[in-house]
């Protein structure tokens, strides 16, 4: 699907921050979703000691039902992968951290454009909206595309938070500045493990973002459609 540029990417580090500072206003946080059919996962992994960037991006067939009808375990054979891309590319950005989507969007876009199934929802392993100008990698992505993002990370970039209870769906808000805003949530998505933390990226409220990822939840930590990219993105699949 053709995207309309949104920027460009060839940003001095200053110049990216006060992009992300103007992006963020025209990220959505309330729900504007289409009928889910489909479900992405997009991770990013490195080669060649960072000189090329490889984007992964699985897309998943959501089996039709009522989100939140099912248990856990009554969901396994609701996903099922439909087509997954590679892509890879020089890297265009050093590390810097707070500006990770600078380098790792441009190639996530290339691999969506190789897509023949467009997903009608995108869980990034990344941040959302909680990252410090509020334009974390998911919620970046989401502005590119024009579709509903949620970010799945496995840590914390910034905000803080108490411990969510031991139990698989316990969770509790993950909350930054002086007054106390809700960025996202942080969520105990196996017992006995560490927790992930959600956020909305775009067009996803947070308590749709908590009902998606537990939704698509299975034996591991990780959402199967983030999961499934993290394989890709680090070469355990072709």
């Amino acid at each position: 699907m053709p995207l309309t540029p949104l920027h460009d990417w060839n940003l001095t580090p200053r110049e990216a921050i006060a992009l992300q500072r103007r992006l963020a206003g025209r990220v959505e946080r309330a729900d504007r979703l289409a009928p889910v059919r489909h479900i992405a996962g997009v991770d990013i992994g490195f080669e060649q000691r960072g000189e090329i960037t490889r984007a992964a991006v699985v897309v998943l067939a959501w089996s039709p039902g009522k989100l939140g009808e099912f248990e856990p375990e009554a969901l396994e054979g609701a996903l099922e992968t439909v087509e997954q891309v590679v892509h890879r590319e020089p890297t265009r950005m050093p590390y810097i951290p707070g500006l990770l989507s600078f380098r790792e969007v441009p190639a996530a876009l290339a691999a969506f454009d190789k897509l023949t199934v467009w997903p009608e929802l995108v869980m990034v392993d990344g941040q959302g909206i909680a990252h410090p100008r509020r334009l974390g990698v998911a919620s970046h992505l989401g502005l590119w595309l024009d579709l509903p993002t949620i970010g799945v990370a496995k840590s914390r970039l910034c905000g803080r938070h108490g411990e969510p209870g031991p139990a698989r769906g316990d969770w509790t808000p993950l909350i930054d500045g002086p007054d106390d805003e809700v960025i996202g949530a942080v969520l105990r998505s196996r017992v006995g493990v560490k927790p992930l933390f959600v956020s909305p990226g775009h067009r996803v409220s947070l308590p749709s973002a908590l009902d998606w990822v537990t939704a698509c939840l299975r034996r591991t930590k990780l959402p199967e459609p983030t999961r499934l990219a993290d394989r890709l993105a680090s070469g355990s699949d072709p």
